[in-house]
């Protein structure tokens, strides 16, 4: 597994199974926009200020978040995708 460093965030993506329109057709995957939401699987240590103090991150293993769309990198591991943001990235956790 992928262990992030500083303010970085390990989400794995949540694909969102609605494959039909409103009006009943199919949306093939090709046309499907990129996933939003996903699962923090892991966080890194903290950002580091100039004085040499971390600050803790505002998310934790296991919160549900919503993303910047185009926000991080996304990776493949053991056939599940994940995107390591920075927590700047991430708009919001889902309560």
């Amino acid at each position: 597994m992928l262990k992030p460093l500083g303010d970085r965030v390990l989400v794995e993506i949540v694909e969102d199974t609605e494959q039909k329109t409103a009006g009943g057709l199919f949306v093939p995957d090709s046309a499907k926009e990129k996933s939003q939401r996903g699962k923090v699987i892991a966080i890194g240590t903290g950002k580091m200020l100039d004085n040499g103090t971390r600050v803790a991150l505002d998310v934790k293993e296991g919160d549900t978040v919503y993303f910047a769309k185009y926000g991080g990198t996304e990776v493949t591991l053991e056939g599940k995708n994940y995107s390591i943001l920075a927590e700047r990235d991430i708009l919001a956790i889902v309560e």
